[in-house]
């Protein structure tokens, strides 16, 4: 099912201020003792909303097998904020048995930051049968969604995803997600370059893609690029890193 971008993405809908919904997005914290696994166990089956997602966002942290099964079923809460936790919980908490779960409602939920939760999570699980979901991801939906669907094919590391992701750092209208994919590419590629299969096109319009890249208009994408090449290797993508940093007045030693 491809994802349409006419459904209701008003991110708005949750007070992300009071209430941060990804442990991607929350500032380091000083320790704290972890909660009680037991006790969310049961509060993962409560009638309070509050309970459950407090439970949820405790998985995060918890790894526990057998939170996984409600954990699973709480992807289709009546809550966001419970079902964007659980989806997060489930990245942290590894199953083969949520991969499905997890790709059925990144098909349907409505919300965007539930679909952020559901990619993060299928990239932490480096879930092979997440890898249509997430192109698709990629192509069409909202800014937040696709920043994390380029990285987590980065995390599948399936060659496959070559070349959507050049498509989209062509052509993606995000810097963040362009980004992204520039550091995507840089891991989907090496293989193919330490294997000899440089002449392969997809390898050259990945490397053509990053190449150009190195003049985006965003600095954080052009410094993405450039370590991608430079971890890559290339000789045509280290030339033109060495033109350009000579141009620049500057050489590295």
């Amino acid at each position: 099912m491809t994802i349409a971008m006419t459904r209701n993405d008003d991110l708005n809908i949750l007070d992300i201020d009071a209430s941060p919904l990804s442990p991607l997005d929350l500032p380091p914290e000083e320790a704290i003792p972890l909660p009680d696994p037991d006790e969310m166990l049961a509060f993962l089956n409560s009638d309070v909303i509050l309970e459950r997602m407090q439970a949820a966002r405790a998985f995060c942290e918890l790894e526990d097998l057998r939170a996984i099964p409600r954990l699973i079923e709480l992807l289709q809460d009546e809550c966001p904020l419970v079902r964007v936790s659980a989806a997060y919980a489930l990245g942290r908490n590894k199953s083969e048995q949520a991969i499905a779960p997890l790709i059925s409602q990144l098909n349907q939920d409505w919300n965007g930051y539930v679909r952020k939760g559901i990619v993060w999570a299928l990239g932490t699980c480096r879930a092979s049968l997440g890898l249509q979901p997430l192109i698709s991801a990629l192509k069409y939906d909202i800014t937040a969604v696709r920043l994390w669907a380029a990285s987590a094919l980065g995390q599948l590391g399936d060659a496959e995803a070559i070349e959507p992701l050049t498509d989209a750092l062509i052509s993606d209208t995000m810097s963040a997600v362009r980004g992204n994919c520039a550091w995507s590419l840089g891991k989907l590629i090496l293989p193919m370059h330490r294997d000899f299969h440089t002449q392969d096109e997809i390898y050259q319009n990945a490397l053509d893609a990053l190449i150009d890249a190195l003049d985006d208009d965003d600095l954080s994408v052009q410094t993405d690029a450039r370590n991608a090449l430079r971890k890559l290797g290339d000789p045509r993508g280290l030339k033109v890193l060495e033109r350009i940093e000579m141009d620049q007045g500057y050489c590295e030693f």
